[in-house]
């Protein structure tokens, strides 16, 4: 079931992509657990621990969901049956939720980020998906300012002792 989260993390089992630039890139709103549907050689691949989400993004059509642009190489002992690597893949969500996520990206300025791909306890495979809104340079600056101070204040403390 997809709800929003409000807990930081779902019950994740095995982490097969992560896309850490997403939070450096944007703030994030919300975030929303999708299934994605798969072909077998996508859930070997997968399994396998391969797998690329850094510039892919979601997007709607009229009342479905897709993640665009993510690479799952092929699966190296598939044979013709083999699936494309950059096709778009559904995602796996309640309606109600796919017309509520495209209202606030189509009228709010927000985008869905793809945040990792991991398989739950019940080992199936699932989507960690962002709404999003972009940052501009000033918030990326202040975000590194305050990720160096507090590193720096943790290395202050630790010498402290």
């Amino acid at each position: 079931m997809s709800r929003p989260n409000t807990s930081p993390a779902f019950t994740k089992t095995k982490i097969v992509a992560e896309n850490r630039r997403a939070r450096f890139e944007y703030f994030i709103e919300a975030t929303y657990e999708a299934g994605i549907a798969l072909q077998g050689t996508e859930v070997k691949s997968l399994r396998g621990g391969i797998g690329n989400i850094a510039d892919s993004y979601a997007e709607v059509n009229d009342t479905q969901m897709f993640l665009v642009n993510c690479n799952i190489p092929e699966f190296s002992h598939g044979n013709r049956f083999n699936h494309a690597p950059k096709r778009p893949r559904q995602l796996l969500l309640r309606a109600r939720e796919i017309t509520k996520l495209h209202g606030l990206v189509k009228r709010g300025g927000y985008t869905l980020v793809p945040l990792s791909i991991y398989f739950n306890d019940k080992n199936r495979a699932k989507v960690e998906i962002a709404l999003a809104k972009g940052k501009k340079l000033h918030d990326k600056r202040e975000t590194e300012k305050t990720k160096d101070w507090n590193r720096e204040k943790s290395r202050l403390m630790k010498d402290r002792g």
